[in-house]
């Protein structure tokens, strides 16, 4: 790609000391693998909004949807203060043109999800989301956001990074120009990686692209890019990769020979069944598309969503 990924990311996660004890939580995937492909822009809201290290501790309490945040011992209220920050720190971060962000799980600033949630009668309940966490994802809705705990799932690691991938492709393309035929040449090579997420999102941004003459560009476009990112954070299942690769087949009906077609047929039916890691399959498609020199699918990015390196579908 042209130009280099950027992603967000909590600090504590790349190993800076910034947590309110003082230390970190250095997540060496991320820092050491990932980031071999990727420009981490570091945020601690804590640190950012003024406060000290070491700290104390903060938790959030009262109503889940708009909680306050305050100290866990002295009861000080750094709400208003955090909430004064992010705003401005949003406004920075519009410009790094992010493609993801990757948040400290269960932080009263920067957990996505489950973040406890203190009642009045000092109850937690995990219903929250860190202050700086929801504002960011209320602020940019369709960069793709997960939390370095959830990233251990193997399934929903590949989805993260796959997304991030796509819509770095994504931006390429508009960065060359908002043509019908970018677009078109766009949607056609992200056919297959569409189908293994949603067909009814991928009929439908078919539809949108065919009717491209109708509406201005910008609108199009717009309104392509919602669908887009909405289609890939539907989860791709073991079915789903099945039916794409029993599809890329037919390209291959004049070229296979029928025990090589039975073959193909057998290693797709192992990894539905959950016996054989999608890379398998992937890889022997991968070697028909360069043997046959089959045009249609070497452009398809479903075939090559991410660095190979990051071994993401040896575990999917």
């Amino acid at each position: 790609m042209a130009d280099t990924i950027k992603l967000g990311i909590s600090s504590c996660l790349l190993g800076n000391n910034v947590r309110y004890d003082g230390g970190h939580k250095l997540d060496r995937f991320l820092r050491d693998t990932l980031g071999r492909y990727v420009t981490f822009v570091p945020v601690c809201p804590e640190v950012e909004c003024g406060l000290p290290v070491p700290r104390e501790s903060m938790r959030l309490v009262g109503d889940p949807a708009d909680p306050r945040l305050v100290t866990t011992r002295t009861g000080l209220d750094h709400t208003e203060r955090m909430k004064s920050w992010a705003r401005q720190r949003l406004d920075a971060l519009a410009g790094e043109n992010l493609c993801g962000f990757i948040f400290k799980k269960d932080s009263p600033s920067s957990g996505m999800l489950r973040v406890k949630v203190y009642n009045d009668k000092g109850m937690p309940e995990k219903t929250g989301s860190g202050l700086f966490a929801k504002a960011f994802m209320t602020r940019f809705p369709r960069i793709p956001t997960e939390e370095e705990g959830r990233l251990y799932d193997p399934r929903l690691r590949e989805n993260f990074i796959e997304r991030i991938f796509a819509l770095q492709r994504w931006r390429e393309t508009l960065s060359q120009g908002q043509t019908l035929g970018r677009l078109v040449a766009f949607h056609t090579r992200e056919k297959l990686l569409l189908l293994s997420h949603s067909t009814e999102h991928y009929r439908t941004l078919g539809k949108l692209v065919a009717a491209g003459k109708q509406q201005p560009a910008d609108r199009l476009f717009d309104a392509y890019e919602s669908s887009f990112v909405a289609a890939l954070a539907l989860k791709a299942t073991p079915a789903k990769h099945a039916n794409v690769l029993q599809h890329t087949l037919g390209y291959f009906k004049k070229n296979l020979a029928a025990d090589e077609k039975q073959e193909m047929l057998s290693l797709i039916e192992d990894y539905r069944a959950g016996h054989l890691p999608l890379i398998v399959p992937v890889t022997l498609i991968n070697h028909y598309v360069r043997k046959y020199a089959e045009p249609y699918l070497v452009q398809q990015s479903y075939l090559n969503p991410h660095p190979i390196a990051l071994q993401l579908r040896n575990h999917v």
